[in-house]
């Protein structure tokens, strides 16, 4: 069973502190897999292979552009996170999720990795897009124009004893225009694009929220349930901060992975 929250728009901060609320009490079994579908006010964040160089702007520059500038522990390099993407972080427990392959008992990295681009596969192809994996890369691609695929989906995972944090984050009707800040998920040679920009029109954020929460029971096989409130998960209220620690780049537990 996956417990579903919609937090509308939520700034970075917050759901770093969330995320890790989450995780704590998902190691515990004090509850079940949480899936949380959110969008970002405009933000570029680096991810622990993130190469400085790839922020093309000054944070002196990013903050009159009123964008943030964050480091954070999820796999892969610097990517941008806005109004118009919905942005999916899995706080799921590996070990409860069978795989595939018959030689292990759950579900490896690689694998969920592999699923969360499955589901956006399925997403994108729900609204008449043709998208593929990208052999060698991680996300999802658009192939309308063979000689020019662009990355709709960016993936950057964390996994700590098992649980599952991050995740991704699907240009929905998102301003592109905040990619040129960066060097999109460190490949210079990649455009990219967004389901409004693929279609031709704006797209509803709920009509691309079902199509993932479909999308996640199908690939994961099980049932979503919705949840009207975080008191609905926990119980009980937390006192979420509204800033986390200046350094995010601790050090990490042999058992800790992160992948893009």
């Amino acid at each position: 069973m996956i417990r579903l929250l919609h937090l509308g728009t939520v700034d970075y901060a917050t759901a770093l502190r969330l995320q890790e609320h989450l995780i704590v009490l998902r190691k515990e079994g004090s509850i079940d897999d949480v899936l949380l579908l959110l969008e970002h006010n405009p933000v570029i964040t680096r991810g622990r292979n993130a190469k400085i160089g790839n922020v093309l702007v000054e944070p002196e520059q990013l903050a009159v552009k009123g964008v943030e500038l964050f480091e954070c522990d999820r796999g892969g390099d610097v990517t941008f996170h806005g109004p118009g993407q919905l942005v999916a972080y899995p706080i799921f427990d590996l070990h409860g999720l069978p795989s595939d392959d018959r030689k292990r008992r759950s579900m490896g990295a690689i694998e969920f990795v592999r699923r969360l681009e499955e589901v956006l596969i399925q997403v994108c192809n729900r609204f008449g897009i043709n998208t593929s994996r990208i052999s060698g890369l991680t996300g999802v691609w658009t192939f309308s124009d063979p000689k020019q695929q662009a990355k709709i989906a960016a993936i950057g995972v964390h996994i700590s004893r098992g649980v599952t944090s991050h995740g991704f984050a699907l240009n929905v009707n998102t301003n592109l225009d905040y990619f040129r800040l960066i060097v999109p998920c460190g490949i210079s040679s990649r455009l990219v694009t967004s389901i409004q920009k693929e279609i031709g029109r704006t797209v509803p954020m709920p009509e691309v929220e079902e199509a993932v929460i479909h999308g996640f029971g199908k690939v994961f096989q099980t049932d979503v349930m919705r949840l009207e409130t975080l008191d609905d998960l926990l119980r009980v209220g937390l006192d979420i901060p509204l800033r986390v620690p200046v350094e995010l780049r601790r050090l990490h537990k042999d058992e800790e992975r992160s992948w893009a």
